[in-house]
């Protein structure tokens, strides 16, 4: 199954609560952007990547930037359209791989946050969506990644991960390593009138490691200037010379 299809058929129906409270998580990542000193300067415009139900739109389009917020699944664009209302964002549904489409944009600021760079189906694509993100940036202009680090892979009891639950829902996600993806296979347990019900579904994530994605980025004139982690993911930032 595909990244698009596990969002479509599983996922979605159940993202905005696997990720938390919508404020406190926003809150985070503003607090992240004003910490690294991320604002708008030049153009204004922000290209949220994998966008989702707005966490990382949201506080950029309150500290000034005008966001495209990109995703390829509508269930969350439209829980994020509600999420931003009265916020200058365009909402579309597009692929990320097709970035270079927004060039005529001029974005200052790039990001592709949450773990949707391995949504990618090879590390070739990632290399080719670091390469268009480069080439679509104006002049010092950054980008702003965060992913997980699948360097060293868990086996036996500490493939099963509990992410979380409550009175009605319990989710734990199973990783299972080949040498370049991660099968991930996300179990949802889900209470209701005639007793719990299991849902299933698995896609492959593409195997990033933290060396991997900082030289694909130094290779495409990205000069690092942050690399941190955050929550569990590696959290870079870098700017276009």
């Amino acid at each position: 199954m595909t990244a698009k299809e596990h969002y479509a058929n599983h996922l979605g129906n159940f993202y905005s609560w696997m990720t938390g409270d919508f404020d406190t998580k926003q809150n985070e990542f503003l607090d992240f952007l004003k910490r690294q000193g991320i604002y708008p300067s030049t153009t204004k415009i922000a290209i949220d990547l994998g966008a989702g139900h707005g966490l990382q739109t949201v506080p950029l389009s309150t500290i000034g930037f005008k966001v495209v917020a990109v995703d390829f699944n509508q269930q969350l664009l439209d829980e994020l359209k509600g999420n931003t209302k009265g916020l200058s964002v365009d909402v579309i549904n597009e692929d990320i791989r097709r970035v270079s489409q927004f060039g005529h944009y001029q974005p200052e600021l790039i990001l592709c946050c949450g773990d949707t760079l391995a949504h990618l189906e090879s590390k070739g694509e990632v290399e080719q969506l670091i390469k268009d993100i480069s080439a679509t940036l104006v002049k010092g202009g950054k980008v702003l990644l965060s992913f997980r680090d699948y360097s060293e892979p868990l086996t036996g009891n500490n493939r099963f991960i509990p992410v979380k639950s409550d009175d009605t829902r319990v989710l734990t996600c199973i990783l299972d390593y080949e040498e370049n993806s991660v099968t991930v296979t996300d179990l949802l347990h889900e209470k209701t009138a005639t007793g719990w019900l299991q849902k299933v579904s698995a896609y492959k994530k593409v195997r990033l490691t933290t060396t991997f994605v900082t030289q694909l980025l130094e290779a495409n004139s990205l000069r690092i200037e942050c690399n941190v982690a955050v929550n569990r993911l590696i959290t870079i930032v870098a700017k276009k010379d």
